[in-house]
């Protein structure tokens, strides 16, 4: 039976490193994995006023119902302010509600940050993890992901060299191994 990974991306820019890597990490997973970048910068503000039993968001109920598909996550995601864009906390916090009925809930996970410069998105990274503790995501450990210097390992065409696709695959290979654990 094949396995759905939702991939998550942080960045809304058209030519995102952040998608350019996960689009490099989805064409690394085994056969059996499928995975697909899932949108998320449509979802309204998360507001409990307009999250009501009588008026949910249409973009909220899609999202909830399509996440809901997915045996797992892969999150990639630039670093604003040492921390996650909006759009992607704003994401977690729509499928974490309503209140004992997040999305979230036991779908193993892998984090990768994604940055022109050298801290890699450290600090994006952390913050990410913090919030999928508290939801109860199992997320890969090892290897860590911090991808630095992005700008260095694309070429025109949005790929990475070997060296770093291999890397890429090490990341798919830890979240196949936490899937197929978490499963049994």
């Amino acid at each position: 039976m094949s396995k759905k990974i939702a991939v998550l991306v942080g960045s809304l820019r058209k030519g995102s490193f952040s998608k350019q890597i996960a689009k490099n990490l989805m064409k690394e997973f085994p056969e059996g994995y499928d995975s697909e970048i899932i949108e998320i910068g449509n979802l309204p503000l998360y507001n409990e006023d307009i999250d009501t039993e009588d008026s949910v968001p249409a973009e909220y109920t899609t999202f909830r119902n399509k996440m809901k598909e997915f045996d797992a996550v892969l999150f990639v995601t630039p670093e604003y302010n040492r921390s996650v864009p909006a759009n992607l906390k704003n994401a977690i916090d729509v499928g974490s509600r309503p209140y004992g009925q997040s999305i979230w809930d036991r779908k193993p996970a892998a984090v990768v940050s994604v940055s022109p410069g050298a801290i890699s998105g450290f600090g994006a990274n952390h913050h990410l993890r913090q919030s999928l503790v508290f939801l109860n995501m199992p997320v890969v450990q090892q290897p860590e992901a911090y991808i630095g210097n992005v700008t260095n390992l694309l070429d025109d065409n949005g790929n990475v060299d070997d060296r770093t696709l291999g890397f890429l695959k090490s990341i798919d290979d830890a979240l196949v191994d936490l899937i197929n654990r978490f499963d049994d």
